[in-house]
């Protein structure tokens, strides 16, 4: 069950406010903790937007409304041009998802496609439901389009959403024709498909068209008369320039007269005309050019009982016709006829027990990168660790113990000379407040000669001498590590200047491994565009033995379901299934059936070829009983030269970011980072560590 929608469009003005309200309305009758959330707004703090101001008032909603938005659309046009799409997507999901863990259901809002470039917007929408992992409402707008035109519209908008991953509850054919709408339906339910609810709401003359209040607005008009009945609605506009006999013959239903001020006859005419029976109702008058109606004929109109809404303008007169035809109608948070019209039209035509069913049956297996690293982040914070960085002479580091720090991620310690990482940091121009980061310089640490005591006794066994100990204590890894085994640290990450040996040759002599594991590992987090895959082992073992390949697959998706991704194991081979014979087959069919022995809760498939084992079609069609065949998370690979490689191509290839290696297997968490990472990835790497350190301590 999901309990948040996405609703969004292709176009601006479709009248999302209608599908809005309605949805708000059939929620508010189950639930009062209800939440509205609109990640980018037209406007801002002092200009609000004007949904979230109508939805927070109609619904009286708790929210205040800066916890309704993230980004008004000019700071995420400035994010998206600074090239910090990831900054902005993660400040989303972060909002969107205090929201969720607050609330029965949250309704998402898209944006209102007030640029020029949709295309721009509507992969932009695609992409923040996807990363909130939820489905979609597509509201289309149908007005003066053909049935052919609504159904190729609705077909592509919606392969849109799909061919990346967004499942869509509804779709939406709003404003069609009068009378059309079941026709209408009927071709549509004949393309789209069964799980998607398909529904039509007509157009609505009293929705469509502005009222006097919303032409006042928009043309910063002068009120004259007829405060009280600025929400009559305009159908349409005339302009009073003719004789008065012939003016009158063109006066219809909820007419705006947009004439000259001093054209006082006409101004009587009309007002005369909206009390009589024989002509149709007056919704205002526009008097333009600047020019005050004669204080005669002012006098008049005070005197009179109805006066429709009289505005001035300095514009002239064509040119007010001109911008009033212009006009887009808005329900605003006082227009309550309007908001009952609009929840009355959603009642009408939506089908709220099938919505509400599909809205129950909803259920996201996908996981974006963005959503794993949110959950990452969150998960490290729950019980923050601390964490030594031996590489304090890295800018690397350093840039990223600052994110950390900002972020309230860890805590830290990082091993260098005080004086030369406070010069570093000054220079980077970093925010960071070295008060809250221990450091520690293993050259003068007080630790140094009980660390040096502890690594002899440890290792004096074989061969270690104090000597030896103190002058290996010298060495960073060993020391931060030793601050580890010893409980002042409860993970250790390095790398970024030292090989793997030369990072994890302390762990493997005194940290040792879990009880019951003999295989220290690795795996890589690869964070595809719709998915997230568990890749092991990439680092560490070149050529596993079958009960290695089995320890590395038991690890690996331990790890998998540590990180919240359901382990579904493939153990890949050049072959599927019986079909291969061989040494290297033989050995990953024989790690499969350890894995099965060893752990029978564990879904597991082997061997198995890489494109049978995350493509569903292939899948289905070389081992269409399997349970993991085109679903794989869990990838473990046959040696340590085809995964390796495997990881690199695909991140070249894919632009996907991969997160690690995570070492597995150990007593407690030290990991490896490249010589060639990024400050994002020890960033991440960090946050991994903590998780595991976590995990350790249950």
């Amino acid at each position: 069950m999901t309990n948040a929608i996405y609703l969004t469009t292709t176009e601006p003005f479709s009248g999302k406010s209608i599908f809005a309200l309605g949805l708000m309305a059939l929620l508010a009758s189950k639930t009062d903790k209800l939440s509205y959330f609109k990640p980018i707004i037209a406007g801002g703090k002092k200009e609000k937007d004007r949904r979230l101001d109508l939805i927070k008032n109609h619904f009286n909603l708790s929210q205040s409304y800066e916890e309704m938005f993230v980004f008004s659309r000019k700071k995420a046009i400035k994010e998206i041009n600074n090239g910090n799409e990831a900054f902005l997507i993660d400040s989303i999901i972060e909002k969107f998802k205090k929201l969720q863990e607050s609330s029965d259901f949250v309704v998402v809002e898209g944006t209102d496609f007030l640029d020029a470039n949709t295309n721009v917007e509507f992969d932009g929408n695609i992409s923040i439901a996807k990363n909130l992992g939820i489905p979609a409402a597509i509201i289309l707008n149908c007005s003066r389009r053909s049935i052919p035109e609504i159904v190729d519209l609705a077909q592509a908008t919606l392969k849109g959403f799909l061919n990346k991953g967004v499942q869509v509850l509804v779709l939406v054919a709003n404003k069609v024709e009068e009378g059309k709408e079941e026709e209408i339906a009927k071709r549509l339910k004949l393309v789209i498909p069964e799980e998607t609810l398909v529904t039509t709401i007509p157009m609505h003359m009293e929705l469509s068209n502005p009222t006097m209040g919303e032409i006042k607005e928009s043309l910063d008009a002068e009120l004259l008369f007829g405060e009280n009945l600025l929400t009559n609605r305009v159908d349409h506009s005339i302009v009073g320039a003719m004789q008065l006999p012939n003016f009158l013959t063109r006066l219809g239903q909820n007419t705006l007269v947009v004439t000259p001020g001093d054209r006082g006859d006409l101004i009587i005419g009309a007002l005369q005309a909206n009390v009589s029976r024989k002509f149709g109702k007056v919704a205002g008058i526009i008097v333009s050019g600047g020019i005050h109606p004669e204080p005669s004929i002012v006098k008049l109109i005070e005197g009179l009982e109805t006066i429709v809404p009289i505005l001035q303008v300095e514009q002239g007169t064509f040119q007010v016709v001109t911008e009033v035809n212009q006009i887009r109608a808005r329900i605003a948070a006082a227009d309550k006829e309007k908001i009952s019209i609009a929840i009355r039209l959603f009642e009408k035509w939506v089908d709220e027990k099938a919505l509400a069913e599909r809205i129950v049956a909803f259920h996201s297996d996908s996981l974006t990168p963005r959503m794993f690293q949110y959950q990452l982040v969150k998960r490290a914070k729950e019980k923050k660790k601390h964490i030594v960085l031996p590489e304090g002479d890295d800018d690397r580091i350093l840039m990223a113990a600052d994110m950390l720090i900002r972020q309230n991620v860890v805590d830290l310690t990082i091993l260098g000379v005080k004086e030369t990482i406070e010069t570093a940091v000054k220079r980077l121009n970093l925010s960071f407040d070295l008060d809250k980061i221990g450091i520690e310089n293993p050259e003068t640490s007080e630790k140094f000669e009980g660390y040096a005591q502890t690594l002899y006794e440890l290792r004096k066994s074989k061969g270690v001498t104090l000597a030896m100990a103190k002058d290996l204590m010298h060495d960073v890894s060993y020391f931060g590590t030793m601050m580890v085994f010893k409980g002042e640290a409860d993970g250790m990450v390095s790398g970024a200047i030292h090989t793997t040996q030369h990072t994890i040759r302390p762990a493997l002599q005194f940290v040792k491994t879990k009880p019951g594991v003999s295989t220290v590992s690795s795996v890589f987090f690869m964070c595809l565009p719709s998915r997230v895959s568990v890749f092991g082992d990439c680092a560490v073992i070149p050529n596993p033995t079958s009960e290695q390949l089995a320890d590395i697959a038991i690890s690996s998706a331990d790890s998998a379901k540590m990180l919240g991704i359901e382990p579904k194991i493939a153990m890949l081979s050049y072959s599927s299934g019986s079909s291969g014979e061989g040494e290297d087959v033989d050995k990953v069919r024989k790690a499969t059936e350890l894995v099965r022995e060893r752990r029978p809760d564990l879904k597991v498939e082997g061997p198995i070829q890489y494109d049978a084992a995350v493509d569903p079609e292939v899948g289905k069609k070389k081992m269409p009983d399997s349970q993991v065949a085109g679903q794989a998370s869990v990838l473990i690979f046959p040696d340590l030269n085809t995964g390796n490689n495997t990881y690199k191509a695909v991140q070249r290839e894919t632009g996907a970011l991969a997160i690690g290696p995570m070492l597995q297997g150990l007593n407690k968490p030290v990991n490896d980072l490249s010589r060639g990472c990024t400050v994002a990835d020890v960033f991440n790497t960090v946050v991994i560590t903590s998780i595991q350190a976590q995990e350790s301590a249950n």
